[in-house]
């Protein structure tokens, strides 16, 4: 059968799933976040799924929220089958999830229970998973609580940052959504299944201050933040007297004869060498391999001390 289907997203990461959503032109319509001002000129911006709804030929609105009943009515009007949800940035009422004809489907970026919330990708590096995945939801009215529809798991890899598995979740994301989409179209809903109360943690919105490096934490959490703060907020830090970012850090055992100073104050410069700049932690050490000075471009730690010559014998 063919479905109505309204598509509710907002950023980079919603823009595949809108694509799988309306591969048969069954897309009526595209909800998203008002335009806003935005990047350093804070000239209005158009959200990533708008600008993809335009090329298509979608209609687009972007009410500000769902509490007039003027927004609802429109809403219903468009006669919707379907309201599929992805990183649209609002909650919505029950009396909205009432409206289509099979609910709302949800598409998200971890394996609920865990990681619910606003920033499951970069949550799960920084907690140091190996693994993580996509749901699909039915959505009801708690915050990622709906029973999951279908579900694909990938591994996070050592190296992965937040960038690197958001886009390989958000092409995960578009394939989930388009075999609960097939079933559907054939007449087999996706079985709902309620999910687990154990397991259940919150992924709390990313915060520009978390991401400044505490030099006392394990040099195993700081290289976790690293990869999940990019490449935003971006992990900084304080390096031998200078504030800079982080692109890239691995840790390395302090116990290492390369760092016979047990003793070394956290936030410490114990080397400095091509391979990187070595700082001392609460515990191990974290290698910098990737920086970037104010006002300048990710540069490797090599180049970053033929700037810095005071720092090669340290």
């Amino acid at each position: 059968m063919s479905l109505r289907i309204v598509f509710a997203g907002t950023p980079d990461f919603a823009v595949p799933c809108l694509r799988a959503a309306a591969q048969r032109n069954e897309v009526v319509a595209v909800y998203t976040q008002p335009d806003r001002p935005a990047g350093r000129g804070r000239e209005v911006t158009l959200s990533p799924v708008k600008r993809e709804a335009l090329l298509r030929g979608i209609q687009v609105l972007q009410p500000e929220n769902f509490k007039a009943a003027v927004s609802k009515d429109a809403l219903r009007a468009l006669n919707p089958d379907l309201l599929v949800v992805v990183a649209y940035g609002l909650i919505l009422p029950q009396s909205v999830l009432d409206i289509p004809a099979f609910g709302c489907w949800n598409v998200h970026a971890s394996l609920l229970p865990r990681w619910r919330g606003a920033a499951p990708i970069q949550r799960a590096i920084q907690a140091g998973d190996t693994q993580t995945g996509v749901c699909l939801m039915q959505m009801e009215k708690g915050l990622d609580t709906g029973p999951v529809l279908l579900s694909q798991s990938l591994p996070i890899g050592a190296t992965d940052t937040g960038g690197q598995l958001h886009d390989r979740l958000a092409a995960l994301g578009a394939q989930v959504l388009s075999d609960g989409l097939g079933l559907l179209r054939a007449g087999l809903r996706p079985v709902a299944k309620a999910q687990p109360d154990e397991g259940a943690t919150y992924a709390h919105k990313l915060d520009k201050a978390e991401a400044r490096l505490d030099w006392s934490l394990p040099a195993a959490q700081l290289a976790d933040r690293v990869r999940a703060f990019n490449p935003w907020p971006m992990a900084d830090a304080l390096v031998a007297g200078e504030r800079v970012r982080v692109h890239g850090a691995v840790a390395v055992d302090r116990d290492a004869a390369l760092h016979p100073d047990h003793a070394a104050t956290p936030g410490t410069l114990l080397r400095a060498g091509r391979e990187g700049l070595d700082i001392a932690c609460g515990q191990g050490v974290l290698r910098i391999r990737v920086l970037q000075r104010d006002g300048g471009k990710a540069i490797t730690a090599a180049d970053y001390l033929n700037g810095r010559a005071d720092l090669r014998s340290a």
